[in-house]
């Protein structure tokens, strides 16, 4: 598995996690019943997916974690700002500048 692979599949890992929780989230305070149920149902598939997806590839996944610690966090603050109108604050911002550093060290650490 090439690098670029392995950093697009991380990348569509972490994408389908973090929607995925935002549909469960959305679904707990979904007002009728039958739209709760769709979005619990249909999150479910999308976090099998995710599962399925970070897990199937033959990779040392310890070491590729931080790069997809970097992808979560970054995408489920996008989610968080765009879909449910929260923009991170200035502390969130400063760790994740924290995790986005931690991840670049265990990208590239020679192991």
């Amino acid at each position: 598995m090439t690098r670029c692979s392995a950093i697009l599949i991380l990348l569509l890992a972490a994408t389908l996690e973090a929607v995925g929780d935002a549909m469960i989230r959305t679904g707990l305070h979904a007002g009728v019943a039958w739209h709760r149920y769709l979005l619990f149902a249909a999150a479910a598939i999308v976090l099998f997916a995710y599962g399925w997806t970070v897990n199937a590839p033959p990779w040392d996944f310890g070491k590729l974690l931080g790069l997809y610690v970097v992808f979560f966090f970054v995408i489920a603050q996008l989610i968080s700002w765009v879909f449910f109108k929260q923009p991170p604050s200035a502390l969130v911002l400063a760790g994740g500048l924290l995790i986005v550093a931690g991840g670049i060290v265990i990208s590239f650490a020679k192991v």
